[in-house]
């Protein structure tokens, strides 16, 4: 009785213990796939969550002059425009004008930089907005140029940045501007000051290496 008892506890444990090896890994492996489905799925929901409102959200810190604009149709504001710090605003788009000089070249470079492109100007309005915001932020001094994105290639055809046609009848320059095309292939708003008489039509071609100021214009953003 006694060897039989010793025999059958003896056979026992090693089943016992087959069983809980066996079955040990696939409740790690379930587990472990339980957590990782639990963190992708996390994951995708904050992904979803920053491409949603990321953008909405470095507007709002970035972003000092702002404006309703009303759906006409339907009667309801459907959204803002913004602008970021320290550019203004006009229409659909946002200007920053510089406190630094450089080149042309240089000029186009920096306003890339930033997202944007040195101004393109296509109406009389945003000629006279430009005017008079050069005028306000100009001192006194004898004449300020502001570069716009306006140059002369070899042939003397005169070329947006963004590739907008030129069309004589819809520029700004001052009588007998331009000239010395041979030489001055770049396009800037010219103001002598505060003392400017208010004249609208103030473009002067200059050489492309003078270090002028610049403007820079960028869509505004909607939200």
């Amino acid at each position: 009785m006694n060897h039989r008892g010793r025999v059958s506890s003896g056979t026992a444990a090693p089943a016992e213990e087959r069983s809980c090896s066996w079955l040990n890994p696939w409740v790690f492996l379930v587990s472990v796939l339980a957590i990782k489905t639990a963190f992708v799925t996390v994951c995708c929901f904050v992904v979803f969550l920053h491409g949603s409102y990321g953008q909405y959200k470095t507007l709002l810190q970035n972003a000092t002059e702002w404006h309703c604009v009303p759906n006409v149709s339907a009667g309801k504001k459907v959204g803002c425009m913004y602008c970021p710090k320290d550019w203004k605003h006009f229409q659909k788009s946002c200007y920053y004008l510089s406190a630094d000089k450089m080149p042309w070249t240089e000029s186009v470079q920096n306003c890339s930089g930033m997202g944007s492109h040195l101004v393109v100007i296509n109406s009389k309005e945003e000629q006279e907005f430009l005017f008079n915001l050069a005028k306000e932020v100009s001192t006194n001094a004898y004449e300020t140029k502001y570069y716009i994105g306006l140059a002369a290639s070899e042939n003397g055809q005169w070329q947006w940045v963004d590739q907008t046609p030129y069309k004589k009848a819809a520029t700004f320059w001052k009588p007998g501007e331009p000239n010395l095309l041979f030489a001055e292939k770049c396009a800037a708003i010219h103001v002598k000051g505060k003392r400017d008489s208010s004249t609208y039509s103030n473009w002067n071609n200059i050489l492309c290496f003078t270090s002028c100021y610049r403007i820079c214009e960028l869509a505004v953003k909607f939200v």
